[in-house]
């Protein structure tokens, strides 16, 4: 496996309190193995200003222990404020490229450098090339692709950036609504911040009880956690270049060392598995997009 492989750290989707966020990512620059990480609020505009303050001295602690920082953008922009926002950090010269997690974003920061996220849809290899025209350093593709589509976007890449989820909860789709608030009785914009009782996201089940989705604010997740730990060497070897690690409520320092090890190639992969297993325990493992079955199917 390539030992150029890098591992990176999305942003925390969560809603946690904004003190736990920051001390999350101080712990982060100084324990975790990881290469490059994503620091903003992706879910919910209504959380930026609580944690905002803290954003410039975690991406400077994070840069002194030599980590890269990334500016993640909003996922959905729908207000004239989070229009504003947007267009403000687009043009923010500052030391740290963005990702764009919306297509207003990509338009705005056309002709910059940047990251494309992965709420965006690419599926194809026509789009891939037209994001790479417009800037893209690094395309983080959609989380349902095969392993057939992710060969044919990497051999179209011809070396450039691609990204992979390869650990956690999945987001699967947006909406404008607020189903955390609305599972509470409550309004979007009286949500009272409900979502931050639920750390890791909260379980929908189906009327026979099943565990089905997780709901993070307007994001629908998957229940089950991807984790694609042995599927990493195929992926190094197509040319896949970075490997996302989405942030959970454990212990992810040790979840990046176990990816690391992995990458690195110097691991055993069923002491790895099972270590994974003992640090998450709030849902069970999936890779079942990647092998062109049910996402919610683990295939060994």
């Amino acid at each position: 496996m390539s030992g150029k492989a890098k591992l990176t750290m999305g942003p925390v989707l969560y809603n946690w309190p904004a003190e736990k966020k920051r001390d999350f990512y101080f712990r982060i620059a100084e324990e975790a193995p990881v290469d490059v990480v994503y620091v903003g609020e992706v879910t919910c505009s209504k959380r930026t200003p609580l944690f905002t303050p803290y954003i410039p001295e975690i991406c400077e602690r994070l840069e002194a222990s030599g980590k890269k920082v990334v500016l993640s953008s909003l996922a959905l922009v729908m207000s004239g404020r989070e229009r504003s926002e947007l267009s403000d950090l687009a043009s923010e010269d500052g030391p740290w490229e963005i990702e764009a997690n919306d297509l207003s974003a990509i338009s705005l920061l056309a002709g910059q450098p940047h990251v494309v996220g992965p709420f965006i849809n690419l599926y194809n290899e026509g789009t891939l090339d037209y994001f790479y025209k417009n800037g893209a350093t690094r395309i983080v593709l959609p989380c349902e692709l095969p392993i057939g589509s992710i060969a044919k976007l990497t051999e179209r890449a011809r070396g450039r950036e691609v990204e992979i989820q390869a650990f956690g909860r999945l987001p699967l789709a947006l909406s404008a609504r607020c189903y955390h608030a609305r599972s509470h009785g409550l309004s979007k914009d009286g949500c009272l911040y409900v979502c931050e009782n639920d750390p890791d996201g909260m379980d929908v089940s189906t009327l026979d009880g099943d565990p089905f989705l997780a709901v993070n604010g307007t994001h629908t997740m998957s229940y089950t956690v991807n984790n694609l730990l042995g599927e990493l060497k195929e992926l190094s070897d197509l040319g896949v270049t970075h490997f996302r690690l989405w942030p959970h409520d454990e212990d992810m320092v040790r979840i990046a060392e176990v990816y690391r090890r992995t990458l690195d190639g110097d691991d055993d992969l069923g002491k790895s598995n099972a270590e994974l297993e003992e640090l998450v325990t709030f849902a069970p493992f999936s890779n079942g997009f990647y092998h062109a079955v049910e996402g919610t199917k683990m295939v060994e």
